[in-house]
């Protein structure tokens, strides 16, 4: 049933396109990115899309622009070469933070973003763990918008979870946080925080009961790891034991693998592979789950018709 896919990944996470391809049965099509000498990018695909169900894989990482463009351009080289279906397989979607006009005169960057890949020929777009899940309403094309909570969970439930409460860094990421404190039958906390910057925040309280108890901080990406220090500053102030961090993105950018070295007491940092991890950001405490085969199952059941709606971070069918 998947013999008319074609899945082509962009430069940012080829392996994780890779491991797509394996557990589908389907080749991972070639194509080439080129760059002249003005710094202009060219892609060419370079497998036959004609009304081939296509599939462009690509998270938005750092370099995000860079990965952004090659991203549309891959997806407007399929428009042109007469694909039936185009869908943008974006495991991190770096722009879903930029949800709001809280200041004058600033852009809604995830509503210009979710525009230009309509623009350059997206007819489906499949993501996971928005930071502002609201941004799928900025698409006019489907959006299938996958949690990998219950992946994050699978790691957990090996443990010893009898003296174990789930703590998010804020009130706004608690809804993920009760979700997996539901599936490993535990309670739920969540810190008081107040963004002063990018990178800096105050967590004034924790609402909930942590005292003497084994903690797993979850949120759904750790960037800078601004929050996660102050959150656990605060943790240990109200007398926890265990610490466990775990996230969808593990994006670490900046000084987050310095801070994290310096962190006393981090038993693990579970994260998912939507974002690839360099060698010198591999530490000895960070374990990997994947989630690759969640987004092959959502590719599957697209293409053969089925419905997807199991795999949804909120059970509702979105743009189904």
């Amino acid at each position: 049933m998947t013999g008319d896919i074609t899945v082509f990944s962009g430069s940012a996470h080829p392996q994780f396109a890779e491991e797509m391809c394996q557990i589908l049965g389907v080749n991972l099509s070639p194509s080439r990115t080129t760059r002249f000498s003005n710094d202009c990018l060219q892609v060419q695909l370079r497998a036959n899309c004609r009304q081939r169900d296509v599939y462009v894989v690509q998270p938005l990482v750092p370099p995000v622009q860079e990965n952004l463009f090659e991203l549309l351009l891959m997806l407007d080289a399929a428009r042109g070469a007469s694909a039936a279906h185009i869908t943008a397989v974006i495991p991190h979607f770096a722009y879903a933070r930029s949800d709001k006009k809280d200041a004058p005169r600033i852009s809604i960057g995830a509503r210009l973003v979710a525009d230009m890949l309509e623009s350059a020929g997206a007819t489906r777009v499949l993501t996971m763990a928005l930071h502002a899940p609201q941004v799928h309403g900025f698409f006019s094309v489907p959006v299938d918008h996958l949690s990998a909570v219950e992946e994050l969970a699978e790691h957990f439930k090996t443990q010893n979870l009898t003296n174990t409460v789930v703590v998010s860094p804020d009130l706004g990421n608690a809804k993920m946080a009760t979700q997996l404190a539901r599936i490993l039958g535990v309670p739920v906390a969540a810190g008081s925080k107040q963004r002063l910057a990018d990178d800096t925040v105050v967590i004034d309280a924790i609402v909930g009961d942590v005292h003497g108890k084994d903690v797993i901080v979850l949120d759904d990406e750790i960037a800078t790891a601004g929050s996660i220090i102050e959150l656990l500053r605060k943790l240990r102030q109200e007398g926890v034991n265990r610490v466990a961090l775990a996230c969808t993105h593990g994006l670490f950018t900046g000084p987050a693998i310095d801070r994290l070295k310096q962190e006393p007491g981090i038993d693990e940092i579970v994260i998912t592979n939507t974002v690839p991890l360099p060698p010198e950001k591999r530490l000895p405490n960070i374990v990997t789950r994947s989630v690759a085969p969640l987004f092959a199952e959502a590719v599957r059941r697209t293409h053969c018709g089925e419905s997807v709606s199991s795999l949804f971070s909120d059970k509702i069918t979105y743009g189904a």
